[in-house]
């Protein structure tokens, strides 16, 4: 089995967190949302991973730094790393054609901007499955129409009259991922574009054309990323969900001086509490220090220095400096005070 990961956008939406980090390498719940994403498909799939392809932009972007982080993760799902780059933003079919030497045999295309929690039997006889999650507002997303066999037959964006309520989340498994690779070959040859991009839905409805055979695979969970709000609140989530579980979040090499913790909460190596009050729905990563301060619902990465403060709902980065009694400011591009 094979993993194709399209991961080339830079995720303006999550400004100004990824100006200097790809979006699929922030931490959630004190692990890469690419991490958490490519393990969790490993556990639905419950089958060796023979390799993971990974689709990157820019090298300036997507450096050396992001494919040691890649290969370490492949590696740790004893597989092997293939690193491509998409040389221009032109849509998911052309992404996944940038791995064209990849795509044979079984194989789940996933997109890095998503998180899940799933556990159902996935239907190998299926020339496909599409991963859906059940929505109570379909009209907002693409979702599949079935037929009376609960057969996908069609794929249909943000219908305005009810076709069903199973939303399409962005990944996929190809019984031969072949398969599409030749409709999607067909796609660039015959230049069929949307909004300037090549899309894998055309890839998808000429194998349908055909009468391939595609189920679903309903997750229990389906979590974006896209941007800061849904960003702190997946956060919030996957820390229950680990919690439940009894993973341990909170590392040995805290210190903590006056300071209170309400699970759950991520708590990273060698970060300083000092009169604070932290949780829940908190992660903060390595080294960094809170001082004086409240922090519930928020995301705080490594390094940080959090001071004189009470907050919730934040998301704040490497490094990064914040006192709540502040005189003095300097906030870069896309910073966001509220």
């Amino acid at each position: 089995m094979k993993i194709i990961v399209p991961m080339a956008g830079r995720g303006s939406r999550l400004r100004p967190h990824t100006l200097t980090i790809p979006k699929p390498l922030i931490p959630v719940a004190g692990k890469p949302i690419v991490h958490r994403l490519v393990e969790d498909i490993a556990k639905v799939l419950d089958q060796p991973i023979d390799e993971i392809a990974f689709i990157l932009g820019d090298p300036a972007f997507f450096g050396d730094d992001v494919v040691k982080s890649l290969e370490k993760l492949a590696e740790g799902l004893n597989a092997k790393a293939s690193i491509y780059r998409q040389d221009q933003p032109l849509g998911t079919g052309h992404a996944i054609m940038s791995a064209k030497e990849s795509l044979s045999g079984p194989a789940v295309v996933a997109y890095a901007d998503t998180l899940i929690k799933a556990d159902f039997e996935l239907d190998k006889d299926a020339d496909a499955v599409i991963w859906t999650k059940k929505v109570a507002n379909p009209e907002a997303f693409g979702v599949v129409n079935l037929n009376e066999k609960n057969e996908i037959i069609e794929l249909v964006e943000k219908p305005s009259e009810f076709v069903s309520d199973q939303a399409v989340i962005g990944i996929y498994y190809f019984k031969d991922i072949a398969v599409l690779k030749e409709k999607l070959e067909e796609v660039l040859d015959e230049n069929l574009m949307h909004g300037g991009e090549y899309q894998i839905n055309d890839g998808i409805k000429k194998m349908m054309a055909e009468n391939k055979v595609f189920k679903t695979g309903t997750v229990d969970e389906w979590m974006d990323c896209g941007n800061k709000n849904v960003t702190v609140e997946t956060n919030g989530k996957m820390l229950n969900f680990l919690h439940r579980d009894g993973e341990k979040l909170i590392s040995d090499s805290i210190k903590i001086t006056n300071s209170e913790i309400t699970e759950p909460c991520y708590i990273g190596e060698n970060v300083e509490l000092v009169n604070a009050e932290i949780g829940p729905n908190v992660s903060i990563g390595d080294g960094t220090k809170i001082i004086n301060a409240e922090v519930k619902n928020s995301l705080i990465q490594t390094f940080a220095e959090v001071k004189n403060a009470k907050l919730d709902n934040a998301m704040i980065g490497n490094f990064a400096k914040f006192n709540g009694e502040f005189t003095q400011i300097s906030i870069g591009d896309y910073s966001t005070l509220e």
